[in-house]
């Protein structure tokens, strides 16, 4: 069984391979166009699998996880570049939707008919 990578083995190895090349880590705004650009990629995607609209047969058999894999990478590039580590931002992200916006959606234990104080 493979190991599992942590947030920051996964930035470690996008700098590593991005710091082979001269051309180094695209610009914030170019980059921010290629994140742009790869989500519309993953858009069509789920279109197609899970939209109304099917794949034409000359079209590539593209999955919604490889157009996944392919915003992660651009992803970190993009937090790479600007010197962001991607696991604190997750922790701090975490900590606001556990904290701030703990009462914001409704429970799966909470659908037995408990009411919340709240309503």
């Amino acid at each position: 069984m493979e190991k599992r990578k942590t947030v920051q083995e996964l930035q470690t190895e996008v700098d590593e391979y991005i710091s082979q090349f001269k051309e180094g880590y695209f610009s914030p705004l170019a980059m921010l166009a290629r994140m742009t650009e790869e989500l519309g990629e993953l858009a069509r995607e789920v279109n197609h699998y899970h939209g109304e609209k099917p794949k034409k047969d000359s079209e590539d058999e593209n999955t919604v996880a490889e157009e996944l894999g392919d915003m992660l990478f651009v992803l970190i590039c993009f937090a790479n570049s600007l010197g962001i580590d991607l696991e604190k931002t997750h922790d701090s992200v975490m900590h606001k939707f556990t904290t701030r916006d703990k009462d914001r959606w409704t429970r799966i234990e909470d659908e037995g008919g408990s009411i919340n104080e709240d309503n």
